[in-house]
């Protein structure tokens, strides 16, 4: 098959992990206790475990790990695999709180710094998990964890998903444990004791260890617990998975050997699709790379929308245009910056020219949270101001810079993933634009775009938010001060009173009308702007695989892919 970023990390439960090209890999070799199926149904894996919420007051939930539940070394699955993400997703035993130690705990291209003994950092945050600030009962027996939630949180059974990486691999290597039951103990104890000198040592591997492109020396970094393990990796080229020979689950996979080659152009990806040379794309959709497979019998060719956005966020931290550092601290000065930038980017050229070939019914997305097409888009996009930059308004923009008193030139440096050819035209379109009003927009577009998120070197960033579940609370990641996915230094108190109100509602009107009040308020701020929904082309040749589709929500077309069989 062939996708169109290589991967880079199997701890896609880091920030600097945490994009869609991990996560298929991280599912393919994974197991949970449920997934997606393709009636976006969820689908319970009770040989991997069981879960039920045993209490309302307080919510508290049970997991009972199965006994066919092992990693790929033959080490069965045990509570302490899941008190480590627990742990290293809560925040809760971190000793960095403060937002200028966080940034200086990372290095410029993403990674996190080896920190100190006794300074624990683990790179990620879960709404949820934050919320268990009793530490977990666990049963003698390591197969039972029990979690009591300090208050409501509607969405808790997405936390459960599965384990992440081995704690007993990361005890080993942070610890200098051999054994494999007595390394996961080691990692558990660190966390029940709140040993400083320990956790930071198992946060710089957690954090670390599983970046990489290539394959690793220790193939104990591998090491994993779903239908497949990752074989062998070549430098940013492919990746091959192989059947878990180890693997006790239901979702024995059908194809023993699976190879992810990795190209950014579309047209590539169709020539190599056509060619023979893979038996599956989904690659950023044109109206030329749909024209160019249609009429092909060999091809099945399914389209349709994703759960797939993309934006325009700005940074609010970085000494740039957008920074009130920039103009003395003064915040409404920044504010008008960014509100005169966002009034230039041509939102309804874009979706003209790049999507409507492709769906005609095109429109502008005008939501940060909700899909369009979903009951309670209208109404939120009715009230959350976002209609008010469908069109450019290059005097208004002008006008703003000149109230805030902002003359000459605006130079804004500009990240997009550089060999993507659509997201080429959308930055050239927004600069054109731009320039009319006094901005110069300016090409930072890197093929490594990703793992410059967060970083501060660039001032607006065009990406897309792949959403793998319908929670709604789970988008708080993105904006909240300490979010995991708030890379543009964003922090507004009263937005995050009201995600932790709206995680704590099981009344979907209630959390509506909260996100509502969320969207209207990072307009209010110019925290970015929504351009479109992503159109999906998923194709693959009929004559040599089978069993294939796709599903909105990522993992896309690799949900079933233990169901894939060759074509004899």
């Amino acid at each position: 098959m062939l996708w169109n970023q290589y991967f880079y990390s199997l701890n896609n439960n880091t920030s600097f992990g945490n994009n869609v090209t991990n996560a298929n890999i991280a599912y393919s070799v994974s197991s949970g206790v449920w997934h997606y199926n393709k009636e976006l149904e969820k689908e319970k894996d009770d040989s991997f475990g069981t879960y039920e919420k045993t209490s309302d007051s307080p919510l508290t939930v049970k997991q009972t790990i199965a006994d066919t539940a092992q990693w790929s070394d033959g080490v069965p699955v045990r509570a302490c695999d899941y008190i480590l993400a627990y742990g290293a997703s809560s925040t809760l035993f971190n000793t960095l709180k403060t937002q200028e130690e966080i940034a200086g705990a990372s290095n410029e291209d993403g990674t996190m710094k080896k920190q100190a003994d006794g300074v624990v950092y683990f790179d990620s945050s879960s709404e949820a998990w934050k919320l268990i600030t009793e530490f977990p009962q666990i049963s003698d027996d390591g197969k039972e964890i029990t979690y009591k939630y300090s208050s409501v949180y509607a969405d808790w059974e997405y936390a459960l998903f599965g384990t992440g990486v081995p704690a007993h691999v990361v005890g080993k290597r942070a610890l200098g444990v051999a054994d494999p039951t007595a390394a996961c103990d080691a990692v558990l104890k660190a966390f029940q004791d709140k040993d400083n000198s320990a956790l930071s040592k198992i946060a710089n591997v957690w954090n670390t260890d599983y970046n990489f492109t290539s394959t690793p020396a220790d193939a104990e970094l591998l090491v994993s617990n779903g239908p497949y393990v990752i074989k062998d990796i070549v430098d940013e080229k492919s990746l091959t998975m192989t059947a878990n020979t180890n693997y006790k689950g239901k979702y024995q996979p059908k194809i023993k050997d699976v190879t992810v080659v990795y190209n950014e152009d579309p047209t590539a990806s169709a020539q190599a699709l056509k060619n023979g040379d893979v038996a599956i794309i989904q690659p950023q959709a044109t109206a030329d790379l749909l024209q160019s497979l249609q009429g092909d019998d060999k091809l099945e060719v399914l389209t349709g929308d994703q759960a797939v956005y993309e934006h325009i966020d700005l940074t609010m931290n970085n000494g740039g245009p957008f920074d009130p550092k920039t103009y003395g601290g003064d915040a409404a000065k920044a504010l008008k910056v960014r509100q005169a930038f966002l009034k230039t980017i041509p939102r309804q050229q874009i979706v003209d020219s790049l999507i409507k070939p492709l769906n005609p019914n095109a429109t502008i997305r005008n939501s940060y949270n909700m899909t369009p097409g979903t009951p309670d888009y209208d109404s939120t996009i009715a009230g959350n101001g976002m209609n008010a930059y469908d069109t450019v308004d290059v005097e208004g923009a002008k006008a703003l810079l000149q109230e805030a008193g902002v003359s000459g030139t605006v130079k804004v440096r500009f990240l997009y993933a550089k060999t993507n050819p659509r997201r080429q035209q959308e930055y050239r379109l927004v600069a054109e634009s731009a320039k009319a009003a006094g901005f110069e927009v300016q090409d930072a577009g890197d093929p490594k775009w990703s793992e410059r998120l967060g970083s501060g070197s660039y001032d607006a960033s065009l990406f897309a938010w792949s959403q793998s579940n319908d929670s709604l609370g789970g988008s708080a990641a993105n904006y909240t001060s300490t979010g995991q996915n708030n890379y543009s230094g964003y922090k507004n108190e009263q937005v995050d009173k009201w995600w932790t109100e709206l995680n704590q509602s099981t009344d979907k009107a209630k959390q509506v009308e909260i996100n509502t009040q969320i969207e209207k308020q990072l307009m209010d701020d110019a925290f970015g702007i929504i351009l479109f929904q992503h159109p999906d082309i998923t194709a693959f040749d009929k004559t040599k695989v089978s069993n294939v589709s796709t599903i909105p929500f990522n993992p896309n077309y690799y949900w079933n892919i233990w169901e894939w069989e060759l074509v004899k």
